[in-house]
């Protein structure tokens, strides 16, 4: 509202305000370059100064843009999905244009009815992480659009941005070594989906080049929650029976999280009888006892990271690249250090 005349500011209003033209004012609302940095600011004043709001959707009309993005994200309640969301958020802010965010629920109908309503919305673009196993179910709606996800790797000729899987469970491995855990169970997702695969196959080439042979590895499936990593977690505490200590390495902080749930029913302690380490870097995690020290995968850049790719896909520049994000290790209180031990043990051996 015009805070002088109690009505809805108009952009005359503004380069009235403003001792300026109308078309000068319009070119500095649009942000053109060669506009004086005294007319921009006494623009800008002027535009606090009567409460002007530009209308989006006559602006849209103009630019054939609607200043809207769409997100769609498999499970908005994981913490890790809803970190991506607020980057994603955060970088569409700085660009001045909303975001639309619906949750798939992994569900490949859902998925496409939330990509038929972002159409609807006349959304300027869309990131996605795919549920669908064909790239032409995507194509159909007619909208830019930027993958997110390991399960984007299934399109390697589309633009996606993704946590690098594979040089964070490497990293989570060496972790493991140099604290002495030579040989950790895994808690891993469903064989359904493709993160696992990834994190199996990471696995895998890192035993292989250690000369291990990875089928030694105790392993459990289990669903991407805090229920099914309690579930997994009391499974191998039923199969490891020997008395030593275990460590777990799991593919998610939720389970990892219901992996010290699973401890403590047991009536266990972690990490003195069992070490876990997590994957993702859920907020979560800091306020577990104990602490749980995980392999951060950078949710809010991954999201702030797609926007500014599907900005270049908007703009018919983009490059059809994977963009990895690499991860980093968040060292809190769920790892024993048997290093020591396991170095006396080599000794007495020798």
């Amino acid at each position: 509202m015009n805070k002088d005349t109690g009505r809805r500011a108009t952009i005359v209003d503004v380069a009235k305000k403003a001792g300026l033209s109308k078309s000068t004012v319009a070119r500095v609302l649009a942000g053109s370059s060669n506009i004086s940095q005294d007319a921009a600011e006494r623009v800008q004043a002027a535009v606090l100064a009567t409460g002007y709001e530009r209308n989006h959707l006559a602006v849209g009309m103009r630019s054939g843009r609607s200043g809207l993005l769409g997100l769609v994200i498999p499970d908005i309640t994981n913490p890790f999905w809803a970190e991506v969301a607020r980057g994603a958020q955060d970088q569409a802010a700085r660009q001045g244009v909303s975001l639309l965010v619906f949750s798939s629920d992994w569900d490949a109908d859902k998925e496409a009815a939330h990509l038929r309503a972002l159409c609807q919305a006349r959304v300027d673009g869309a990131i996605i992480n795919p549920v669908a196993d064909n790239l032409a179910d995507l194509d159909r709606f007619g909208m830019p659009f930027v993958l997110i996800g390991s399960s984007a790797e299934r399109f390697p000729d589309t633009s996606s941005v993704g946590s690098d899987i594979v040089q964070g469970v490497r990293l989570g491995l060496d972790v493991l070594l140099a604290q002495g855990h030579v040989q950790p169970a895994l808690i891993l997702g469903p064989k359904s989906r493709l993160a696992r695969a990834r994190f199996l196959r990471a696995v895998h080439e890192h035993c292989i080049e250690r000369d291990v042979d990875p089928s030694i590895l105790m392993t459990e499936d289990s669903d991407y929650t805090v229920e099914g990593g309690r579930s997994a977690m009391k499974r191998l505490l039923q199969a490891h029976q020997n008395g030593q200590h275990l460590a777990v390495f799991c593919a998610n902080d939720l389970m990892a999280l219901g992996g010290i749930l699973a401890i403590r029913d047991a009536g266990l302690s972690c990490p003195q009888d069992v070490s876990i380490l997590g994957f993702d870097g859920i907020p979560s995690g800091a306020f577990s006892w104990p602490g749980l020290t995980t392999i951060e995968k950078d949710g809010r850049r991954i999201g702030s990271t797609a926007v500014t790719a599907l900005y270049a896909e908007i703009a018919g520049r983009a490059e059809h690249e994977r963009i990895y994000v690499p991860c980093r290790l968040l060292e809190r209180g769920s790892l024993a250090d048997l290093s020591e031990m396991a170095t006396a043990r080599l000794v007495a051996k020798g």
